[in-house]
């Protein structure tokens, strides 16, 4: 689910802090673009925990972003908590599998990944893909 949340950006003597005013949750950066990419992150992580914790999501908006210094950028940050969720469940899982022992021997004659194989087998049997 694709969402933009508000964020405020503050300049600090070290970098950037952000305040996540519908997460109640700050983060930091060394720079304003490093800092946004940290707030999407904490966004993120955040909202799937949430998911997973089964509360409801805040709505974008739901707490009014403000100014504590005049030079505060207020802006917005997209989030997809599905890629996200995605992107973290991405890790690998062990399968056992059975095949002919002369076609092993062949494989590994010509360095075949099976792993690679059977990803790639799956994802064409499925009609998925892995979109990176």
């Amino acid at each position: 689910m694709r969402s933009a949340y508000t964020i405020v950006i503050s300049k600090t003597d070290d970098g950037y802090f952000v305040t996540i005013p519908d997460f109640e949750i700050n983060t930091q950066g060394e720079d304003v673009a490093d800092a946004m990419v940290m707030a999407r992150d904490a966004i993120e992580l955040m909202g799937i925990t949430f998911e997973d914790d089964g509360k409801p999501l805040p709505k974008p908006g739901t707490v009014k972003a403000e100014k504590e210094f005049d030079d505060d950028i207020i802006t917005l940050v997209d989030v997809d908590f599905t890629a996200y969720r995605k992107k973290l469940d991405d890790r690998a899982v062990r399968k056992n599998c059975t095949i002919p022992y002369w076609l092993n021997v062949e494989a590994e004659k010509n360095n075949v990944n099976f792993s690679r194989v059977l990803q790639d087998a799956l994802m064409e049997k499925l009609h998925v893909s892995n979109n990176r």
